[in-house]
């Protein structure tokens, strides 16, 4: 009965042993010299619900590292490691899952040696004073901003008070002022050029025609004639011809009256006179020019003379 028993424990502890994963974790050298290379290897000969660890090291650092393999119903991930540091250092034990189970690799020491070198075989050479880093852009770059900024406050001050100004003396024209009556007539000719009656624009005809009537008047008798309305163009006239202060007839007057009432139903009427009456109107303006002049000043000497 009791072999029995010792059989039936050795073949459920064969079962459970059988069940454990192998965990391992190799290297394929423990010596290396300084900024050498090597491989470490962790492999699970499990596929299934297995979790491996981040490496964490000390003293030794990950050049690459590869993604997880299966191969042959295991897992494996390979490591390339270095050390820049002479001595010896562990790779830690790694805790893996498998199946929430924690397993643990074995810890792996790795030798890190120097170069031996041989004083005798280097030549030696003078110790060689710090050498600057080369310029770059960024060095100059607020320079550069502001020498550009400093050129375009330039550049505009020569155009807008240098260049734009002596432009504009060039291109002003020069105008010579005109006597009221030789302004009048040249403006008479001018309208006549623009045909604007012969092409049905009656009222704009009208109100330059009268326009220009109103400006002669203005300048010539030194009144705001182009602001007053007709019937204070006309009483001007007529208190002008009472006090005897200006060289014109009663019919000029009259001319200008009509002339100035026919704008008015023109302009404010819609009325559109004849061809023959618009010819009419225009020599009229023209005798009104021409009719119409301030008396001259006779002064004191001359009276007593």
């Amino acid at each position: 009965m009791k072999k029995y028993i010792l059989h039936i424990f050795l073949l459920i502890s064969a079962i459970g042993f059988a069940q454990k994963p192998m965990v391992k974790a190799e290297i394929d050298t423990t010596n290396i010299r300084i900024g050498e290379q090597f491989n470490l290897k962790i492999s699970v000969d499990e596929t299934q619900n297995v979790i491996l660890p981040k490496l964490v090291l000390k003293g030794l650092e990950i050049v690459d590292s590869t993604n997880t393999d299966t191969l042959k119903n295991s897992l494996i991930r390979k490591y390339i490691l270095t050390g820049f540091d002479s001595g010896s250092f562990y790779i830690p034990q790694q805790q893996i899952f498998v199946k929430n189970q924690a397993y643990l690799t074995d810890s792996l020491l790795v030798n890190v040696a120097t170069i031996a070198v041989d004083t005798t075989k280097v030549k030696k050479f003078p110790i060689k004073s710090i050498k600057k880093e080369p310029y770059t852009f960024d060095d100059f770059k607020i320079y550069i901003y502001i020498l550009l900024t400093a050129l375009a406050i330039i550049g505009f001050w020569i155009y807008w008070f240098v260049i734009r100004k002596r432009k504009e003396e060039q291109e002003e024209p020069t105008y010579r002022t005109l006597p009221p009556y030789e302004e009048a007539i040249y403006r008479l000719n001018e309208l006549d050029e623009k045909l604007l009656w012969q092409n049905n624009k009656i009222k704009e005809y009208y109100s330059e025609l009268t326009e220009i009537v109103r400006g002669y008047i203005e300048r010539e008798l030194k009144v705001p004639a182009l602001e007053n309305t007709t019937d204070e163009i006309l009483d001007m006239i007529k208190d002008f011809k009472h006090a005897d202060t200006i060289q014109t007839s009663q019919e000029t007057i009259d001319k200008l009256k009509s002339l100035l009432r026919e704008a008015d139903l023109v302009k404010f009427a819609k009325s559109k006179p004849l061809a023959l009456e618009i010819e009419e109107d225009r020599k009229d303006a023209q005798d009104i020019v021409s009719n119409l002049k301030p008396k001259p000043i006779v002064e004191k000497d001359d009276e007593l003379e």
